[in-house]
């Protein structure tokens, strides 16, 4: 199963979201990430705090998700509001679609202590619904069902 964490910029919470997701997904499971608007690099924050939760950061690149035209994801999650409004690009086809809205990090205003808070936080969060997805009986469930569990999950 392919999952697609998207964002607007591709360079922090998609980001966080597709490290954690493979950090604690079994094998079978892969989180890939992707921006409709990259940056076209991720933020080193973002890196840092990947680094200090032992979370590998290999491979992690800002790009767009123009990237999946020719393996098209089965889920994609959105996890920036803005992101979350926009169309999917048609060859995601018939890709389920959830959204899990986070707050960005990257925007908190303070020192470095609030600020490394902010990505502590986010990440957290993201393992819990990351943990809560892989927690799932996703080979007894519906289309239908699949779907509300993971939006679900979007509230936690």
């Amino acid at each position: 199963m392919r999952v697609l964490f998207m964002c607007t910029a591709n360079s922090c919470r998609s980001i966080l979201s597709e490290a954690m997701f493979n950090h604690l997904a079994p094998p079978g499971f892969e989180a890939v990430s992707a921006g409709s608007f990259p940056k076209g690099q991720v933020l080193p924050r973002s890196l840092t705090t990947l680094q200090r939760a032992g979370i590998s950061i290999d491979g992690l690149n800002s790009k767009g998700n123009d990237a999946f035209e020719g393996n098209p994801p089965d889920i994609v999650i959105t996890v920036c509001d803005k992101a979350a409004g926009e169309t999917c690009p048609v060859y995601f086809g018939p890709a389920l679609k959830s959204h899990w809205g986070l707050e960005d990090p990257s925007d908190v205003m303070g020192d470095e202590a609030a600020v490394d808070l902010a990505f502590r936080s986010t990440l957290a969060r993201i393992e819990q619904r990351c943990k809560a997805f892989l927690d799932l009986p996703l080979n007894s469930l519906s289309r239908d069902q699949l779907k509300h569990e993971i939006d679900r999950i979007g509230t936690l």
